[in-house]
């Protein structure tokens, strides 16, 4: 190996781990971010509890993943008809541009609190390095295209189950008239559908390489029925221990519901608004009357707006959310499994390259991801998580909407089936955690009505969503340029 090389590959490390620490930084919240917006976790045992599930997400699963990044954005293979026997020197560069682009403009974006999604950053980043380097002709467009896709459905399938689960939260729990006791017994099932997806996917997932090595195939019916079998099992224990452990809580004794009495009071203040129309456009005793029934109506809604305020703050009612925490934190653990499945591909897909361009002296399409690189992603991700990845938290778990463990539960879980159903999709389509996320806390505040979301936050994460991608292909441009000139 070459002085130049022992150069590229040293620095390919160090700007992968560079990449991989802002990708932590940034994207934590979105594995964490919701449980410590609610108070479900503190900031300390969330990134304990990150620290683990991250980079057991990263090294078991992220590898499939890792391969639609390195190979399918352009044909690295090009290089080798367009730069001859300088192709695997500077595809490294190319990479190394990619990943110092895509870290730069996390650590820019984390600064302001910006949850901007590291998938866009990186594919941006390696489109420009393709496009500088090969030509815009070269660029696989259509995988692109597939990834945006990705992008643009995932955030709305995810806001729109976070929205159902939600509303069926509503319903079953908080519409009820005694919402503790309803939460008792509605949580048990939520608890076995919980481990009965964690099961199914650390199984078809996170064992798949486990699966391979031991010449088993996976989809096998042995396989799928054996899992089967063990997620009931598990899933019907689960289901009587937290039914065991809720019956525990014997909180108060009052069965006013707050959140039907402001629905409550909501619709007075409709019907108020439609009175006031009547008495405007009628004349005679239908005035009077409607005049009548309007301060009948306004009365009520003073009583029930104060009974809200009575019972808000009684112990029974705030039991009912604390029914929640345990599976909050259960689906902010499957959140940050799926995180690092997926977004370890955004660190490791263009280091990986680098590396086995720079030891094999080729740009082979075979080669698998070596396990040290995904590691030291996994690594680099969970220090990033524990350093100041607090001020993405802040923005994705406190300032769209208003938080509790039920709604950060809505959230968490159906981001969490989102992601992860993409990841154990054949195409390895790298999603954005950070619009699943966000899509899933709008579906939750919009379950609640417009206004329980601030639009302002939500128009500023959208308006970094687009920034985001052209950032990425810029910076990487520039910075492949400078690493041609430095290398020769």
């Amino acid at each position: 190996m070459s002085g130049v090389e022992l150069f590229l590959l040293i620095l390919a490390v160090v700007v992968g781990f560079y990449a991989a620490w802002n990708i932590g930084a940034n994207d934590v919240a979105n594995a964490m971010g919701t449980s410590v917006g609610s108070r479900a976790l503190t900031l300390r045992r969330a990134v304990v509890l990150a620290a683990v599930f991250e980079f057991a997400g990263a090294y078991l699963v992220g590898s499939n993943v890792s391969e639609t990044i390195r190979k399918k954005v352009f044909d690295p293979q090009m290089f080798e008809v367009v730069f001859g026997a300088q192709a695997s020197v500077v595809l490294a560069c190319g990479m190394i541009a990619a990943l110092l682009a895509a870290g730069s403009w996390l650590l820019f974006a984390t600064y302001f609190g910006w949850p901007v999604s590291t998938t866009h950053s990186i594919v941006g980043a390696v489109v420009g390095v393709g496009a500088t380097a090969l030509g815009a002709g070269q660029v696989a467009w259509s995988k692109v295209g597939i990834i945006t896709a990705g992008w643009i459905v995932s955030p709305v399938l995810s806001g729109a189950a976070a929205y159902l689960l939600f509303r069926i939260l509503l319903s079953k729990v908080y519409y009820q008239r005694d919402p503790l006791t309803a939460a008792k017994r509605f949580a048990p099932y939520i608890v076995f559908l919980v481990v009965l997806v964690l099961v199914g996917v650390g199984a078809f997932k996170g064992l798949k390489p486990s699966w391979h090595r031991w010449g088993i195939d996976p989809f096998s019916r042995q396989v799928v029925l054996g899992t089967l079998g063990v997620a009931l099992v598990l899933g019907t224990a689960a289901f009587f221990v937290a039914r065991r452990l809720l019956a525990r809580i014997t909180e108060g004794t009052s069965v006013c519901n707050p959140i039907g009495y402001a629905e409550a009071a909501r619709s007075l203040g409709k019907v108020i608004v439609h009175l006031r129309r009547v008495r405007e456009t009628c004349n005679g005793g239908l005035s009077e009357q409607a005049g009548l029934l309007i301060r009948q109506a306004k009365q009520l809604r003073e009583q029930t707006l104060a009974e809200v305020e009575q019972f808000s703050s009684e112990a029974r009612w705030h039991a009912v959310e604390r029914v929640f925490v345990p599976v909050q934190v259960m689906t902010a653990c499957f959140v940050a499994f799926a995180h690092g499945s997926n977004d370890v591909a955004n660190a490791v897909g263009p280091l990986s390259a680098a590396v086995q361009a720079l030891t094999s002296h080729s740009v082979r399409m075979t080669a698998g991801v070596p396990a040290w690189v995904l590691a030291l992603g996994g690594v680099g991700i969970v220090i990033g998580l524990a350093t100041w990845g607090w001020r993405v938290m802040k923005t994705v778990g406190e300032k769209i909407t208003e938080l509790t463990p039920s709604r950060g539960f809505c959230a968490e879980f159906a981001a969490a089936i989102v992601i992860l159903v993409a990841s154990v999709m054949p195409l390895g389509l790298p999603i954005s955690t950070t619009h699943t996320l966000v899509g899933a806390v709008l579906g939750v505040g919009l379950a609640r009505g417009l206004t329980a979301l601030n639009l302002s936050v939500a128009r500023t994460i959208l308006a970094s969503w687009v920034v985001t991608i052209p950032a990425g292909a810029i910076l990487a441009s520039l910075f492949y340029l400078l690493l041609r000139v430095l290398v020769g």
